[in-house]
């Protein structure tokens, strides 16, 4: 040891200088990058402002949001990489129009393609992106989502009777909602989704590999043993080996003419009258690609989701004209003592609770920001220029309050036939996304989030536990309220529609 101290001695000053010099051209090139556009005038080498993003990404983007007020756009430096976020909606449809290989790809993570793998919907163009959505556009027709809201009925009373016991067991305490609504959600892709392919152990399996994936997604890139990302890409793999499995067992059912029971289903009965037509498979058929795609599906479900069930009930608790006002229309369509469920035509009639849902998504966007990897150097603004392999953050959060009348201000009237501000600033709600990428199962969503209000607020009364900054945003990695949304539960019918539960 002694012996390679004292011949590296003489070499100290070179390599103090080497490593000065590395971190002055890394300073130079972070600056050319940045130019014109507002951010910090130095940062760290490599690591940048990634120690900020990752400890308390709330004050992180907004500081950036802050940054951009006026020219739209800001720049910083994460991990090697630089960013730039994008504020303006206009610009966020520029950046959403130029999907394309010579200008944007879409990731959904900074490091998405090593956590999700290649095989992956967001990571599709032209073509065969078109191609495949055609072939998923079956999975959400009205027969089919009439399928999925009997299902996701069923889950959602069975959970929320099981939170007004579990309300009851903990008193004087809260219970927070955070996990047990993604429980809920879980269990509500794994049944809608993939049903009966997918065992009791398996759905044990499956939620133990999708909280390594969760909890991934919200740390550093750090792909070694024994590092939560790592565990994260490993997880993803098997799970979509399990979904590889589903898919071709779906696949086999429905080629002997089975009516179908699931989204997969729907998804291979299409698939299974194309291949007998052409007599050939069509692209991106195989069991490995469409377990992949399902993942994509499970991964926009259900923490997006989840993010949009904790807010209506924190927004419905703090607006309480507009709680009163879902329970009078839910109960002049439908009543918890007639043992049925909440048909079709009954979800359409909740005009005003299905505003409500819109309002929510929109006043609180669950996917704030949506990364893309500039793959050229792509004019923004006439005065700057994205240079190519910066990773671009669309703020559809920002975009949402931008526009509107009074757009800081909780208002579902906005949606109504009367006042129609989701036609006349369309291109705010960003929230599902626009362009060729737009959220192809958005109906699905808000069926899902109008079931759950309607039932929650008919059938439970709930009091938040208030607390000094309970509601402000924490990322997770969407958004929900800081405390995990705290609540007392009760029951508020007279008793619980009679439904099979399993």
């Amino acid at each position: 040891m002694n012996c390679l101290l004292s011949l590296l001695s003489p070499l100290t000053p070179y390599l103090v200088t080497l490593f000065v010099l590395l971190l002055l051209l890394e300073q130079i090139s972070y600056l050319r990058k940045k130019r014109n556009a507002p951010g910090p005038t130095f940062v760290l080498p490599f690591l940048g402002n990634a120690v900020s993003v990752v400890r308390d990404p709330t004050t992180f983007w907004d500081l950036q949001s802050k940054l951009a007020s006026r020219s739209g756009f800001s720049a910083n430096y994460i991990i090697g990489r630089f960013i730039l976020f994008i504020r303006d909606t206009e610009l966020s449809h520029l950046i959403f129009a130029n999907v394309r290989p010579d200008a944007f790809e879409l990731v959904g993570h900074p490091f998405g393609k090593k956590l999700f793998g290649e095989h992956n919907l967001i990571y599709m163009f032209g073509q065969d992106h078109k191609d495949l959505r055609r072939q998923i556009a079956p999975n959400f027709t009205p027969k089919a989502l009439a399928t999925y809201t009997a299902l996701q009925q069923i889950i959602i009373l069975k959970h929320l009777m099981l939170w007004e016991r579990l309300s009851s067991e903990s008193a004087p305490e809260p219970i927070a909602l955070r996990l047990l609504v993604r429980e809920m959600n879980l269990e509500t892709s794994q049944t809608v989704f993939i049903g009966k392919y997918l065992s009791r152990e398996a759905r044990d399996r499956f939620r133990e590999d999708y909280n390594f994936f969760n909890n991934g997604l919200m740390k550093l890139p750090i792909d070694l043993p024994g590092f939560s990302f790592r565990n994260a890409r490993l997880a993803v793999d098997r799970l979509v080996t399990t979904l590889t499995t589903c898919a071709a067992q779906s696949k086999s059912i429905m080629a002997e003419g089975e009516e179908p029971s699931c989204l997969i289903d729907f998804w291979m009965q299409e698939l299974a009258r194309e291949i007998a037509q052409s007599q050939t498979p069509p692209p991106h058929s195989s069991d490995r690609e469409i377990g992949s795609y399902l993942f994509d599906f499970l991964f926009a479900a259900q923490d997006a989701s989840t993010s949009s069930l904790l807010w209506a009930v924190t927004l419905l608790y703090s607006h309480p004209e507009v709680l009163r006002k879902v329970r009078e229309e839910v109960s002049r369509i439908w009543s918890p003592e007639s043992d049925q469920l909440i048909s079709a035509d009954q979800l359409r009639d909740m005009k005003y609770t299905q505003a409500v849902a819109r309002e929510v998504v929109r006043y609180r966007p669950p996917a704030t920001l949506v990364p893309h990897i500039a793959a050229v150097d792509f004019p923004l603004t006439d005065s700057y220029s994205i240079p190519k392999g910066t990773i671009v953050f669309p703020c559809v959060y920002d975009s949402s309050f931008q526009g509107f009348t009074e757009p800081d201000r909780f208002d579902p009237e906005r949606f109504s036939d009367e006042r129609q501000e989701d036609v006349a600033f369309k291109r705010n709600f960003l929230a599902f996304g626009a362009g060729a990428h737009q959220c192809v199962g958005q109906r699905y969503a808000l069926n899902h989030l109008v079931l759950f209000i309607a039932m929650f607020a008919t059938l439970l009364d709930f009091k938040r536990h208030e607390t000094n900054g309970c509601d402000k945003i924490m990322y997770t990695p969407t958004i929900c309220p800081q405390d995990e949304c705290k609540v007392f539960l009760s029951r508020r019918c007279a008793r619980y529609p009679n439904l099979p539960l399993e």
